[in-house]
């Protein structure tokens, strides 16, 4: 799987990204939008999974079928990644879920880590799915790769609704074999560190306030 992925010609996709992109869009829309997304994103994320043949009966008689492989891991960066999780939880109902927290100091736009919940012995052939609805300078999302692999993590997609080119340069030139998977690439950051045209805060949108 290459290391880049943009989902942003898909037609439900665009759709949904102009839900989201709306300021006026209601905040009730706005979750099920972004919910919608998950789904669309957990397809594409999740086609490099390994599968083993396992054989199956069906009412007329024996065939080989397969199954997902590998122990799953979803981290959610909270809180805004919540938002993406549901589509994942639902296509992966064997996944665990650990959660990180992380919040952006607006003056140095680095984050404070305020919740690390992710499991101490993460086994290497874990597929691990970082959900960042907005990767915009790149810090929360290396922060909590940074914990990840410092406790087993080596197989990790970033999964996100907008990247802008500076987060996925800055994620890509400490982590280049971390996967990106986003509907869509924006055009860059302002002085504030937030991508433009963008969405807003997509925490702030999903849970009014």
């Amino acid at each position: 799987m290459a290391s880049l992925h943009t989902l942003a010609d898909h037609p439900l996709v665009a759709d949904r990204l102009r839900i989201l992109r709306d300021r006026e869009t209601p905040q009730a829309d706005f979750v099920r939008a972004l919910e919608h997304l998950s789904y669309l994103l957990a397809a594409k994320a999740t086609d490099h999974l390994r599968l083993a043949t396992v054989t199956v009966t069906t009412p007329l008689e024996k065939t080989a079928a397969a199954q997902l492989s590998d122990p799953i891991l979803l981290v959610p960066i909270l809180r805004a990644g919540m938002g993406l999780l549901r589509g994942f939880e639902h296509l992966l109902p064997e996944a665990r879920i650990a959660f990180f927290g992380a919040a952006r100091d607006e003056k140095t736009l680095h984050p404070v880590i305020y919740l690390d919940k992710i499991p101490a012995d993460i086994p290497p052939s874990t597929a691990v799915f970082l959900l960042d609805p907005m990767l915009a300078t790149g810090h929360s999302a290396l922060a909590a790769i940074d914990r990840l692999m410092s406790k087993g993590a080596r197989w990790i997609t970033l999964v996100s609704v907008l990247a802008a080119p500076e987060g996925i340069a800055a994620v890509h030139a400490v982590r280049p074999d971390v996967t990106i998977v986003t509907a869509a690439i924006d055009r860059h950051l302002n002085g504030h560190g937030y991508i433009l045209p963008g969405l807003g805060d997509a925490g702030d949108r999903q849970f009014g306030c």
